[in-house]
């Protein structure tokens, strides 16, 4: 069911308001990220107003968890120790009720990954937010993704979304050119962004990380988190991309585009459709 415009209306409205309780609230955002990502997921949740810590270590991951607003799960470096410790991580911030999100990287690559994302998954992430053919692997589809590399429209991942949203009871966040959020019952499309993110090392890696904060002020609600999060994304991309030159100008263009963004763009500027 897509929401008819009084409904998108009001989801920006929520939106702006989870982004005012981040500027606000500056939540603790903890990510096991792969080290690609480590710097621009910092980034972006620092330009956001949040707090981020990278502590992935399974000596004091799990515990730190308890502590977090949010704990974003990422797998793009996988290896056995920390895999160990993201399944110790999701399963104490879990017993805590501290919601976390997962970012199943390239899940459909290997044996190794196939695995780590079937058990992460049973650890009921609050959020998974994926490129379209990740999104239709998990969900047992056969993409023509390779690597890292979405190979597949965010229209074809839409049923695999909703179909992954049920069983899991979760939320399920697909981007790229136009993205697309679903709860299983509720989505909206989200328009925007710019043609160079994807020439800029883990941005959505980074997006994961920001989905996170949001995840932290939304008492619950994840999916006006995921579409929040989504939003300040599209509208800081498009604003950087207007004026950069390249992958290069865009990057620190983004950054400076997520810091000066405005509450009253979620609803000024709305991208959901």
């Amino acid at each position: 069911m897509t929401p008819s415009s009084n409904g998108t209306a009001a989801l920006a409205r929520a939106s702006q308001d989870l982004y005012v309780a981040v500027r606000r609230d500056a939540p603790l955002v903890q990510c096991l990220t792969n080290f690609v990502s480590m710097n621009i997921a910092a980034n972006v949740l620092l330009a956001m107003g949040a707090s981020p810590a990278m502590v992935h270590a399974s000596d004091e991951a799990p515990e730190f968890a308890r502590l977090a607003g949010a704990v974003v799960i990422n797998i793009g470096t996988l290896s056995a120790p920390w895999l160990d410790s993201m399944l110790l991580t999701a399963a104490s911030a879990h017993e805590a009720g501290v919601a976390w999100v997962l970012d199943p990287v390239a899940h459909h690559a290997t044996a190794f990954r196939r695995d780590a994302v079937r058990r992460l998954m049973a650890l009921q992430p609050a959020i998974v937010r994926g490129n379209a053919s990740e999104i239709i692997a998990l969900a047992g589809g056969q993409s023509a993704g390779k690597g890292v590399d979405a190979r597949d429209a965010v229209a074809q991942a839409e049923q695999s979304a909703r179909e992954i949203a049920i069983a899991h009871r979760t939320v399920v966040a697909v981007t790229g050119e136009t993205d697309y959020v679903t709860d299983g019952q509720r989505s909206v499309h989200i328009t925007g962004g710019s043609a160079l993110m994807p020439l800029v090392t883990a941005t959505g890696c980074a997006l994961s990380a920001l989905v996170g904060a949001f995840a932290a002020v939304a008492k619950d609600d994840a999916y006006t988190a995921a579409v929040a999060a989504l939003s300040c994304f599209a509208i800081a991309g498009e604003r950087a991309g207007a004026l950069a030159q390249g992958p290069g100008s865009f990057a620190w263009r983004f950054l400076d585009a997520l810091a000066g963004l405005e509450a009253e763009s979620l609803t000024r500027e709305s991208p959901l459709r």
